[in-house]
Order: structure tokens, then C-alpha cells, then sequence
């Protein structure tokens, strides 16, 4: 009878353990004595108990994971319908969506999403105030080399003095040049004709700006600027961060007064009117030897104004003597052409942008044989007709004699596309830039689609919340995309990530919608 009933509460242990737990249950039956006693009527209850219950709990797991395996059929099954439907027909018709373009939509998903408004606030508390730490930090430095240092480190030191006759020369004078000898207090002119007050510079307008480069490194660098009122001087400093405690602030751009170096206003300086969000700054390379090379291959520069004080700002017009609005009536009438092809072109973006601006810009760049940037007229209306954005032949002669404004017959394609297409608000891209900062670890101002693969996270997307889609599924569809864009297979560049969510943007309404969309899957 002993035997029997450890032979039947053996055998049921065994159907509900895994296989190594039943290798060790036979490997221990062996030595299990004969001679125990019968169990009692209260622990056989407690066993037939647990044998139900493991019963009961097989059973129904195996029945969800069978409803699991049917539902995933069912909706797997019509979205492959469709998207062979689409290969298959749409995608042999320019005009409609392709399965590249639906997969890029599924981005505007993460614009559904509501942010935890506790921890979104505390988040932009934290940015705002690491954000002012480093303008003071900048600003303290301004101060320092312009006035601290104004008098000894003005040129004018290094020019010879008048001595009196009576005034001894000393044999090593004659031989060091001016800058390598030891100056003395006496020897030192303290008033310059360049010299600088507190109160002076005190009277200035700060502001943010980024460099328009398709260079990761370049256009991702944190520019601060001052435009002082007392001479129509500017300046500009770059913010740089090593690691966590180390920081510097050096001259990007000497102070001096600059002019426009294009456009309808080139030669003439720059004024209080031309500081604003989205302003554009032209200077010319070779007026500044220490600009990075990166930079200086192009003969112009363009600094865009991210960011300003606007209570300066308006303190100081108060102040000016200065037209509030200094733009002219052949500006105004430019922006409107513009305003008006951007407009007709935007329709027909609407869904498809992010194929059509990142097949633009690889068009573009192999158009670009001789790699200036710079294509003719030809080339940018044989895109336009690829790619089938209708223009009416005014509309892009108008937008062709405003770009072509200094006659050369060429023009940059980066200037064309922002002009003729538009590009998302300074805010879009300050997130934009973060995200590709987060990712490019090395600040090479490219990243490798392993960091992008393993950084992007699609847990919050709706369709996974909701079960239509896995993460995977998510993250494939937006890899997909994104290598479109490229021209390695294994890298973006961040004009490429750029691009990537200009298509996106043209989409979106709300610039809130579209900051859910880049940080929510980015984490930041």
C-alpha cells in the first residue's frame, strides 16, 4: 500500500515539474527508504488539493497562450494583405504612399502621447537652470577678457612710444621685438583708444545661435553672442564642456563691427533690427583665422539666432533712435514669393515628406560632382521634376532671382532646399539636436546605427500599449526608414537625422506633438 501511493504522488509530481526537476526526483527515488510510515487523512487532503490546483493552473495557461497565438494570426495577417497591396500597386505610382512612407507615419504615434506633466516640468526646470549657469558663465568671461585684460592685451601696446632723448635704450631692447619684452607698469599705456567701461558693455543684447552645416560637430556646437549698442560691435564665444566638472569658454568670433555678406543687405552692418529669432549672421572665413577647418572650407558662414534676450532686446530699441522695423519693401515681397511656394509644395509633402527631403538631399549631393555645395538652375529644376513637386515656372524664376542674388549662376542646394521647402522652427530643431547629441557619444557628428539601434526604445509607442505591434516591429520600421536616408549603411550622419525629421515635421501641427515624437522613444 506504501508503495502504491509513492509510486501515484510520484509520478503526479513529475507531470507538473520541468525536465530537470523530474531528472532529480528520479535520481533521489533511489534512495527514498521503504519502511515510512502512511501518510495521515489530513496530509493526503492537502495533496489531492495541490494537485488540482497545479492542474487547474496548466490548464488555464495553456489556454492563453493558444488565444496569444490566434490573435497575433488575425492581425498579423490583414496589415501583411495590405502592405503586399501597397508593394504591389502603390508603390508603382510616384504621387501615392509607399510602404516606406506608412512605416515613417508610425512615428506620428508617439505624438499621442500624454507626458507626466510633474516630470516634464521638473525636467525643463533643470535644463532652464543649466541653461543660465553656462550664459553666466559666458558672460563673466566677456566681461573678464574685454575688460581685465583690455588694456594689456590691446595691439596698441605692441607699437613703438615716443622716449625722450634723455630716456637710456638698453642693447637687449633693441634686439627683442615689442610683444617678447618685459613690460613695466611705466612702460604700459593705460588709456587706449579702445578702451573699454563697465557700463559700456553692460549695454548689450546676449543670444544663442548655431552654425547651418550639414557637420554634426560643427552645427552641434553651443554658440553664445553679444551685440553691444555703445559701437555696433558683436562678439561670439563658444561654451565647451569636458566630462562633468570641466568647462571653457573661448572666442569663436573676435569683437569687431561685421556686415551682411549676402543677400539684399550685403555690405551693410549689422543693426539692432538684425538680432531675432531665426536671423541669419553671414561672415566671410578668412576674416577669422582661428575658425575650426571643418568651417572654413566654405568661403561664408551662417550663424542662425536660436535664442535671445528679448527684455535687452527691447530695453534697447526703446533706447535706439533706430526704425523698429528696418525690412525693407524688396524683403518683404521675397518672403511672400517664398511664403508661396512653401505653402503650394507643403500640400504635397504632407505625408510623404520624409521620402521625398531625404531623397532630396542624396539627389542633391550627387548632383554635386565638383563637392562645393553650389548646382545651377538646370539641376534644381531637374529635381524638382523627379521627385514630381510641381512648381509653377514664375514662381520658381522669382525664387531663383532671389536666391541667385549675387548673378554667379549657382547656387547652394542646402540654401535652395531650406528656401523653396521650408525647415521646422528653431524649438523643433533644439530637440532634434539633443537627440543626436545623446547619441553621438564621441561628438564625431556621426553615429553608428549600432548606438541608434540599441538607444532607440518604441515601449511607449501606442500600437505596442495596445498589442498591435511588438517593440521590435516598431523599431525595425523606424531603422528602415532611416537608412533610406543614408549613404552608408552602417552610419548616420546628422544631416541625414536632420533630414529624416524635417519629412516628419512638415506633418505636424503642434510643435508640442512633435517634441513628444523625438524625445519620447529618445529618453530626454
Amino acid at each position: 500500500m506504501d508503495f502504491e501511493v509513492k509510486g501515484i504522488a510520484a509520478s503526479l509530481t513529475n507531470q507538473t515539474q520541468p525536465f530537470s526537476g523530474r531528472k532529480k526526483l528520479l535520481q533521489e527515488q533511489d534512495i527514498i527508504p521503504e519502511n515510512l510510515p502512511e501518510p495521515t487523512s489530513k496530509y493526503k487532503l492537502k495533496y489531492q488539493q495541490y494537485e488540482t490546483e497545479m492542474k487547474e493552473g496548466y490548464k488555464q495557461y495553456s489556454q492563453r497562450n493558444a488565444e496569444k497565438t490566434k490573435s497575433k494570426i488575425t492581425q498579423q495577417s490583414p496589415r501583411k494583405k495590405i502592405d503586399d497591396k501597397c508593394i504591389q500597386g502603390e508603390e508603382s505610382i510616384v504621387g501615392a504612399l509607399t510602404t516606406l512612407d506608412k512605416k515613417a507615419l508610425l512615428q506620428h504615434g508617439y505624438a499621442d502621447i500624454r507626458y507626466n506633466a510633474q516630470s516634464s516640468m521638473k525636467k525643463s526646470d533643470a535644463e532652464m537652470v543649466a541653461a543660465q549657469r553656462k550664459k553666466q558663465t559666458v558672460a563673466e568671461q566677456v566681461m573678464i577678457d574685454h575688460l581685465s585684460r583690455a588694456v594689456i592685451s590691446d595691439p596698441e601696446q605692441n607699437l613703438p612710444t615716443e622716449r625722450p632723448e634723455s630716456t637710456p635704450i638698453f642693447p637687449d631692447s633693441k634686439t627683442a621685438p615689442l610683444r617678447f619684452r618685459k613690460r613695466t607698469l611705466h612702460e604700459t599705456k593705460i588709456r587706449t583708444h579702445s578702451t573699454l567701461t563697465e557700463n559700456m558693455l553692460s549695454h548689450k543684447v546676449q543670444f544663442d545661435g548655431r552654425i547651418i552645416s550639414r557637420n554634426g560637430h560643427d552645427a552641434c556646437r553651443e554658440l553664445v553672442g553679444f551685440f553691444f549698442a555703445h559701437d555696433q560691435s558683436l562678439t561670439i564665444y563658444e561654451y565647451r564642456q569636458f566630462g562633468k566638472n570641466r568647462t571653457s569658454v573661448l572666442p569663436f568670433i573676435q569683437k569687431n563691427t561685421y556686415s551682411h555678406q549676402c543677400g539684399r543687405r550685403k555690405g551693410t552692418q549689422y543693426q539692432l533690427g538684425d538680432f531675432y529669432i531665426g536671423a541669419n549672421l553671414t561672415f566671410l572665413s578668412s576674416d577669422h583665422s582661428s575658425l575650426p577647418e571643418s568651417i572654413k572650407e566654405n568661403t561664408l558662414f551662417i550663424l542662425r539666432i536660436t535664442n535671445i534676450d528679448q527684455i535687452a532686446l527691447d530695453s534697447l530699441k526703446t533706447d535706439s533712435v533706430e526704425p523698429e522695423d528696418n525690412l525693407t519693401s524688396q524683403e518683404a515681397n521675397d518672403r511672400l514669393i517664398l511664403k508661396a511656394v512653401q505653402d503650394a509644395l507643403k500640400e504635397q509633402l504632407h505625408k510623404r515628406g520624409v521620402r521625398i527631403l531625404t531623397g532630396l538631399a542624396k539627389h542633391l549631393q550627387q548632383l554635386d560632382k565638383e563637392g562645393t555645395g553650389l548646382l545651377d538652375k538646370a539641376d534644381f529644376k531637374q529635381t524638382l521634376q523627379v521627385f514630381r513637386l510641381e512648381v509653377s515656372e514664375n514662381d520658381f524664376e522669382s525664387a531663383w532671382q532671389i536666391l541667385n542674388g549675387n548673378d554667379s549662376g549657382k547656387v547652394d542646394y542646402g540654401e535652395f532646399k531650406r528656401a523653396v521647402i521650408g525647415e521646422m522652427n528653431e524649438y523643433r530643431k533644439l530637440f532634434v539636436r539633443k537627440a543626436f547629441m545623446k547619441l553621438d557619444f564621441n561628438k564625431t557628428g556621426s553615429v553608428p546605427i549600432t548606438n541608434i539601434r540599441k538607444c532607440y526604445c518604441a515601449k511607449k509607442h501606442p500600437q505596442v500599449i495596445s498589442g498591435h505591434s511588438t517593440e521590435e516591429e516598431i523599431k525595425l520600421s523606424f531603422l528602415e526608414t532611416l537608412k533610406d536616408a543614408c549613404s552608408k549603411s552602417d552610419e548616420v550622419t546628422y544631416g541625414e537625422f536632420e533630414d529624416y525629421y524635417e519629412g516628419l515635421s512638415i506633418g505636424i501641427v503642434h510643435d508640442e506633438d512633435f517634441v513628444n515624437i523625438v524625445c519620447t522613444p529618445w529618453g530626454i
